[in-house]
């Protein structure tokens, strides 16, 4: 039988700068195993079952599919969340707003919404830290919200409110102490679009019109009628969009305008308080 160490070794090729993460992660799913386990155990005799699983998810690797959805789960936030093709892929950067709404000064029990909530990274993440905040998150697709009730589900955050809604639709005549979202904002034409785990994540959550601008705009039109006074909007966008997102949010009246960079340095968070008048 197949060894460890010749498992990982076979996964070298991967089209990957992680390759060798990549494989360690598959390795780890077919086995039912830790990293730790891979590293102890190097010469242990794997199953002609589990090595069979292995090379299978190696090639689907190999073919470009992401290993979010291989193993069906993402960490984001310290939290392991259930991810498939119904969902966006939580990233690094995303964790930038989250840690920009808790530092917000809001009430003990806000009124939080987050806004296309996919596989409900944000929600769930601001609800385990803030356990008495009023958590809402929406989403137009069934699939994804789908996805994001089993997460609330493990992590034992029934309390966040799952509603399938475009947009503000489901929530007329609310008002929140802050509104949350990372809305699709990539121009159809981008090239990024081919590439990577990209090419395997859903178009609709990740491409607007008007050179990606589309749905930042109508969030930051639609927010002041769903905000109370003094509330914030955080918007996640592309790294070259910050500028425009700030002229958006201080030709709606938003003022305390300013933007956040992610891990990699990017300007990627931009938010504004909104004050009635």
């Amino acid at each position: 039988m197949v060894t460890v160490r010749e498992l990982l070794r076979s996964g070298a090729d991967l089209p990957s700068d992680s390759a060798r993460r990549d494989s360690e992660i598959l390795l780890c799913h077919s086995l039912g195993k830790s990293r730790t386990w891979l590293y102890t155990w190097p010469e242990h005799a794997v199953a002609p079952e589990c090595a069979q699983r292995f090379n299978e998810l190696l090639a689907q690797r190999r073919a470009g599919v992401p290993v979010a959805y291989l193993i069906g789960e993402r960490e984001f936030w310290s939290l392991s969340l259930a991810v498939n093709s119904a969902t966006l892929i939580p990233r690094p950067e995303t964790e930038t707003l989250v840690a920009w709404a808790l530092e917000l000064a809001l009430p003990d029990d806000a009124r939080v919404l987050d806004l296309g909530t996919g596989s409900g990274a944000i929600a769930l993440a601001v609800a385990v830290e803030r356990p008495l905040w009023q958590v809402t998150a929406l989403d137009s697709s069934a699939d994804a919200l789908q996805v994001a009730r089993a997460n609330a589900d493990t992590l034992g955050l029934q309390r966040v409110n799952l509603l399938q809604s475009d947009w503000f639709q489901g929530v007329v005549g609310q008002r929140f102490d802050a509104l949350l979202a990372n809305p699709p904002y990539i121009d159809g034409d981008d090239p990024h679009l081919a590439r990577d785990d990209v090419r395997f994540e859903p178009r609709s959550a990740l491409v607007a019109a008007q050179q990606g601008l589309a749905d930042l705009q109508h969030l930051v039109a639609g927010a002041p009628a769903h905000l109370c006074s003094g509330g914030w909007l955080l918007l996640e966008h592309g790294f070259e969009q910050a500028d425009a997102v700030r002229q958006m949010l201080a030709a709606a009246g938003f003022d305390t305008i300013s933007t956040r960079r992610d891990v990699a340095g990017q300007e990627r968070i931009t938010g504004g308080q909104w004050h009635a008048d």
